[in-house]
């Protein structure tokens, strides 16, 4: 029953022989029972010793995005798939086919694999359509909370706060801010902003407001959150 070992000369023989006159292993279409036989065939057989097994690899890689999808039982027991021969029956009933198969007039490989190569195509182009009728995906953004600290209580935090948010970079929108207490007569700015993470580096934008070194001692990011 099955196959036999798909790694082996024989269990591809067997596979081959199966595939001469089936086009998958189990029904019309494609089902769990290719994929199950697709994983365990491991790589694509010889084309010029399995011409019938590689065929039906290589059609059956083309679905391999849409696996989980096909129709079957995805835990069949790999046995139970394939031709009522043993394993050591494979052998002669291959060569049998492959007498009963001869082409005197040359190879449709070509053509099937034309057809293969085609098929494919119509599938990535259907996927490239549905992914553009989707749109773009809107930009990942976060919400960021700044603390940017003076010198001493001589600073002027107004003059600080306005060179600031005088930063302007494409994805930077600053938002509230406040002045809080520290001590000792000092207040530290706290301001939110928002930023596109793809166009702007809070590390950039954390050292160009430190580039304002007459009034920023230091910046903190004190909270974080994607939007």
């Amino acid at each position: 029953m099955g196959f036999g070992d798909l790694t082996s000369a024989t269990g591809i023989s067997a596979l081959n022989s199966f595939l001469v006159v089936e086009s998958y292993i189990s029904g019309f279409a494609p089902s769990q029972a290719d994929v199950i036989v697709f994983k365990a065939v491991g790589s694509a057989p010889d084309s010029a010793t399995y011409p019938a097994a590689a065929r039906w690899y290589k059609n059956i890689a083309s679905y391999e995005s849409e696996f989980s999808s096909l129709p079957g039982d995805a835990s069949a027991d790999i046995t139970t798939l394939g031709p009522e021969v043993t394993p050591e029956e494979a052998p002669a009933a291959a060569a049998a086919e492959d007498d009963d198969d001869v082409d005197l007039f040359g190879s449709d490989d070509e053509e099937e694999d034309a057809e293969a190569e085609r098929i494919k195509a119509e599938r990535l182009a259907e996927y490239q359509a549905k992914k553009a009728a989707k749109g773009p995906k809107p930009a990942a953004k976060s919400i960021v909370t700044l603390d940017v600290k003076p010198w001493d209580d001589s600073t002027d935090i107004n003059e600080l706060l306005a060179n600031v948010k005088a930063i302007e970079k494409d994805g930077l929108v600053w938002g509230a801010s406040q002045f809080i207490p520290v001590g000792y007569g000092i207040k530290k700015l706290q301001i939110n902003l928002v930023i596109e993470d793809e166009k702007v580096s809070l590390d950039d934008l954390q050292a160009e407001i430190e580039e304002d070194e007459d009034h920023v001692q230091s910046t903190d990011v004190i909270a974080m959150q994607k939007l």
